[in-house]
């Protein structure tokens, strides 16, 4: 998979990640969520500090993640990051991984699809929005990440115990059960 269709991934992901987002209503801001320790204002500010790791990725400089995010502080970072992501020298720049390695901004981007395309089915479950994820996206997670990133990610606690589902499950619920995620 090429640089440029990584950054495409992303993009595409985060783009449903601000519908979703957008669709939040005030009241649901402190509803539960399929992360049981979030409400949906978590995910908000998990998605925003998203783009704030790889907008310090990308960078090389800190930048600060606000507080109480909203679809539009998510829209902003997102656009900022894309913008960025299309200079191709950008992709080979060296950073640190959320798992304490180095590793390059292409693959801090490649993650931050993952953890993007993932948290917008929590969002949209937990707001009763319509959680069918992109199958193209699902599929390219699949090959990228599975089954070694979310056992690394259970190693360090990031990352809750798989959920079994047996011979023949959906793609989509393949990835979410190994992301910890009940679908």
């Amino acid at each position: 998979m090429g640089p440029t269709s990584r950054a495409t991934l992303y993009e595409q992901a985060s783009a449903r990640a601000v519908e979703v987002g957008e669709g939040v209503r005030p009241d649901q801001l402190y509803s539960p969520t399929p992360c049981s320790a979030w409400t949906v204002q978590d995910l908000l500010d998990h998605l925003v500090d998203g783009t704030v790791y790889l907008g310090a990725a990308i960078s090389g400089s800190p930048i600060e993640a606000p507080s109480e995010a909203t679809a539009a502080d998510f829209r902003a970072g997102r656009d900022r990051c894309l913008a960025e992501l299309r200079d191709p020298e950008v992709l080979s720049r060296t950073c640190p991984s959320p798992l304490g390695f180095d590793w390059t901004v292409l693959e801090a981007t490649a993650r931050t699809f993952m953890d993007t395309l993932v948290y917008t089915w929590d969002l949209a479950t937990a707001t009763g929005q319509p959680a069918d994820l992109d199958p193209l996206l699902v599929d390219a997670c699949i090959e990228m990440f599975l089954p070694e990133m979310p056992e690394r990610g259970r190693a360090v606690g990031l990352i809750g115990p798989a959920v079994s589902l047996g011979d023949g499950a959906a793609p989509q619920d393949r990835l979410l059960g190994a992301m910890g995620r009940q679908p």
